[in-house]
């Protein structure tokens, strides 16, 4: 019986921990929500993939990715140690599962910053534990001009990403939810406040059993 004085409070009821997808064609302001999101909220952490690709002088392996060998990535793949895979430039890229599984059980949130053909594989694998969100431009004009100001690629590069945007942007029904960046601070109110309303989910709160019990055994002390 819990004693009346000291009732659970909600936020200590066990949950299970989500996966969270965030996709959105190149220069809608999907890398900088999920920064602000991992800065604002400590019980979110991004997920570290698995590479071939080789590691930078300011990397550090098993911080920013695991790097790993060809073969050594194809036995991953081969075991059905990735949720996720994918060639990006001729490197390979995969999400680990083994580390993932272990955060949601232990109620704990992981971010992934993907795109579509990555979260159609976590959707397959896991599509209880997944909630996806893409986030949209306000205009293709708009998105050309922010691919122009970040100053990063030439031309022809954002002509590239620009014609790729439009392939990506097909797959929006495919995703949970969508949120249009045409204000930051808007968009990324919009991302924490999906997070939170998952959280509460009954489904993902397997310590709602032991706490409602506790309220119906319970008997409060007469006043």
């Amino acid at each position: 019986m819990r004693p009346a004085e000291t009732p659970t409070k909600a936020s200590t009821i066990a949950r299970r921990g989500l996966m969270l997808v965030i996709s959105s064609p190149s220069g809608a302001g999907k890398s900088t929500i999920a920064r602000n999101l991992l800065e604002a909220d400590p019980e979110m952490s991004i997920s570290v993939s698995v590479t071939t690709r080789k590691r930078r002088p300011s990397e550090i392996d098993g911080r920013h990715y695991h790097f790993k060998s060809i073969r050594e990535f194809e036995g991953l793949r081969q075991t059905e140690a990735l949720l996720e895979w994918a060639e990006v430039h001729g490197n390979f890229y995969g999400t680990p599962r083994d580390a993932v599984e272990e955060a949601m059980s232990e109620g704990r949130d992981m971010l992934f910053d993907i795109d579509w053909q990555g979260a159609q594989q976590l959707q397959d694998k896991m599509s209880g534990d997944v909630v996806s969100i893409f986030i949209l431009p306000p205009t293709m004009a708009e998105l050309q001009s922010r691919l122009h100001r970040r100053a990063e690629d030439t031309d022809e590069v954002i002509a590239t990403r620009l014609a790729n945007s439009r392939a990506e942007i097909e797959h929006w029904l495919e995703y949970d939810y969508i949120v249009v960046n045409e204000d930051l601070d808007t968009a990324f109110a919009a991302v924490r406040a999906i997070v939170e309303a998952e959280r509460l989910r009954r489904d993902r709160r397997p310590g709602l059993f032991e706490y409602v019990q506790g309220l119906l055994t319970e008997t409060p002390k007469l006043v």
